[in-house]
């Protein structure tokens, strides 16, 4: 049985059909009322999914709208999962020099921190998928992960490709116990998620579609060379006509350089019009949903760090992860927290990357993004983090 096959059976059975395997590649059928409404199936049907099947078999595959029909079916189960990661046998060894780890992890330019000790303990970790549809002339479609460690507020999506193929290697999957929660500490809310992952999230499409719309502006920049090229021949070919007409006299002529100047009108007219036809066809369209978020409790090593600049100082912690063996990048407060390098702000000691204490771009003062989110203290006006 294809994997396609057996998610198919598993779903039915869970809504309340009854399924039997008749070979490799088909199922019978027995659908409840609402299976049949969602499905478009009758009562009794047979279900193929490979190139040879029975008559009265129903094609199944990823083409067409089943897999809309299966997403309307299955609903929102399986959005939104938890599961604790054990750690083995025993307390997960950590490192065995922390402070070279951090090293390797911290860069402040503007403060110093000092290691203030280690402890094992648990951290819960939000994965969250997104599938994005970039459409123009062409069509590019894919999946995003995102990763958060709400113990520690670090973006760790650049981690999160090795937490999942060491979770697809993982056969058991429990529920997390009390003491994992109570350890992990409070998760964010909604509107917390939602600040903090969306410009992560607008970051990670970019990137992604970033070879699409290379590809995008090449056809584009090439249709307009050549609806250039051909109106431009012929404007050409009709300014010169009318300039042989211009001393001509009599009524003929005079009937002649207004038909050109007519010509001349209409062409760049067609121009025009095929220019709008290309930003029309070209036009971009990006949209962004929601498919699935994993919150994960993992057993974590927490790094106490304690961070000092001018006469202030903070208590940061950072987490080596065992699973994987690698260390999560430091806090980030502003910005999109790729990177080790953090700047310090000298109200409130927030940790930023460099762009979330630039200059304004207005009047250049240099202020915190994260002490001031909207707008600049001085002038007023909004400032965003310069692009990186």
């Amino acid at each position: 049985m294809g994997d396609l096959q057996g998610f198919v059976a598993d779903l039915l059975e869970r809504r309340g059909a009854a399924v039997e395997v008749v070979d490799a590649e088909e199922l019978a059928v027995l659908a409840p009322p609402y299976v049949q409404k969602s499905m478009g199936w009758p009562e009794f049907s047979r279900l193929g999914f490979g190139t040879e099947r029975s008559p009265a078999a129903i094609p199944i595959g990823l083409e067409g709208d089943w897999v809309d029909r299966l997403a309307a079916l299955l609903s929102d189960d399986g959005r939104w999962a938890t599961r604790e990661v054990s750690p083995g046998d025993g307390v997960p060894t950590p490192p065995s020099e922390p402070q070279r780890v951090l090293d390797r992890t911290l860069d402040l330019p503007n403060a110093v921190w000092r290691f203030q000790g280690m402890n094992a303990t648990y951290a819960r970790c939000l994965i969250l998928t997104f599938r994005y549809v970039a459409a123009s002339d062409d069509k590019r479609e894919g999946l995003i992960w995102l990763g958060v460690n709400t113990s520690t507020g670090a973006a760790i999506t650049d981690l999160v490709p090795q937490m999942r193929q060491i979770l697809a290697q993982l056969p058991d999957w429990q529920a997390p116990a009390p003491t994992t929660m109570r350890a992990a500490g409070p998760g964010w809310d909604a509107a917390t998620i939602e600040s903090r992952l969306r410009p992560l999230l607008g970051r990670q499409v970019r990137d992604e579609i970033e070879p699409f719309l290379r590809a995008m502006r090449r056809r584009l920049t090439r249709d307009r060379d050549r609806v250039h090229a051909f109106h431009d021949e012929l404007y050409r070919a009709a300014r010169k006509r009318l300039a042989t007409l211009a001393h001509a006299g009599g009524e003929r002529a005079q009937d002649d350089r207004q038909r050109e100047t007519l010509r001349i009108q209409a062409i760049e007219r067609e121009h025009r019009a095929k220019l709008d036809d290309l930003r029309h066809n070209y036009a971009l369209r990006v949209t962004v949903e929601w498919v699935q978020t994993l919150e994960l409790y993992v057993p974590v090593q927490r790094f106490d760090v304690l961070i000092r600049r001018r006469k202030g100082e903070r208590l940061i912690r950072v987490d080596w992860h065992p699973l994987i063996k690698a260390m999560e990048p430091p806090l980030c407060e502003a910005g999109f927290g790729r990177g080790r390098v953090r700047l310090v702000c000298d109200d409130k000691l927030h940790l930023t990357e460099p762009a979330g204490q630039a200059a304004c771009s207005s009047c250049g003062k240099l202020f915190c993004r994260a002490c001031f989110p909207m707008a600049c203290p001085r002038c007023g006006q909004t400032s965003p983090m310069p692009a990186e």
